[in-house]
């Protein structure tokens, strides 16, 4: 309210007095079962903030299980891409990387030739890092290595966790771990299988993202959503 400004002061006042008596007349009348509840405000996890794209995001996507291997290939890519960003400039460029990667066709991506990565670093809508994108190809070649082998990278990627969500029980940010034991041996495995930008803090970034981990605070309105019953849980901290 600005200063000295009453009008805005007497409004106020005047609507709380208003719902003060509609409130006893509710109750006098009997009435006060039939108005309608207050809404409650939704609690998130604090790190979307008041980010709208932030928020849609945890809404919507963030811990949800995937296992469309294009999916997972397209968080792989962005979450190399984040490497030393944070993962609100990589989602405001997500539609981006969409079109320059193909939307995210492994086959395609993996064919990408030297001339095709000197068009991409000209592009203002990703970020335009030579080792990030020589890696993103790299990848794609490994990542069709692994579909041939387990079938699809889903098969692969899920059995670090024997197919079962991890449940993080975050109750504080303290609670946050930047990697586990098995961001660690999941980081190692993919190294040695060619993949780059993987590192474990890559990784378990990554496993929260596609609903490896349920992260979720507590008293978040989405953990409970994605708890389910098949679940177990969390492992270890990594040393």
């Amino acid at each position: 309210m600005p200063a000295g400004d009453s009008r805005c002061f007497w409004s106020d006042a005047q609507r709380v007095n208003e719902k003060c008596f509609a409130f006893a007349a509710a109750r006098a009348f009997g009435t006060l079962e039939r108005m309608p509840a207050i809404a409650k405000p939704k609690v998130r996890c604090w790190w979307c903030g008041d980010d709208p794209l932030m928020t849609k995001y945890h809404d919507e996507e963030w811990g949800v299980p995937v296992h469309d291997d294009r999916m997972l290939f397209e968080f792989l890519t962005l979450e190399g891409a984040q490497a030393g960003l944070s993962w609100s400039i990589v989602l405001r460029k997500r539609q981006s990387y969409k079109v320059a990667f193909a939307d995210f066709d492994v086959e395609r991506v993996a064919r990408f030739t030297p001339k095709k990565l000197e068009k991409l670093l000209l592009d203002p809508g990703i970020v335009r890092n030579r080792l990030k994108l020589e890696s993103a190809v790299k990848n794609a070649r490994a990542f069709m290595r692994v579909q041939h082998e387990f079938g699809s990278f889903a098969a692969y990627q899920w059995r670090f966790v024997d197919g079962v969500p991890l449940q993080g029980g975050v109750r504080s940010r303290s609670d946050i771990q930047a990697r586990t034991a098995v961001s660690d041996t999941l980081s190692k495995d993919l190294k040695q299988r060619g993949f780059g930008f993987v590192g474990s803090t890559i990784m378990y970034a990554h496993m929260q993202a596609v609903g490896m981990v349920n992260d979720h605070w507590d008293e978040c309105f989405r953990y409970p959503k994605l708890a389910g019953k098949m679940t177990k849980k969390r492992v270890k901290r990594a040393p």
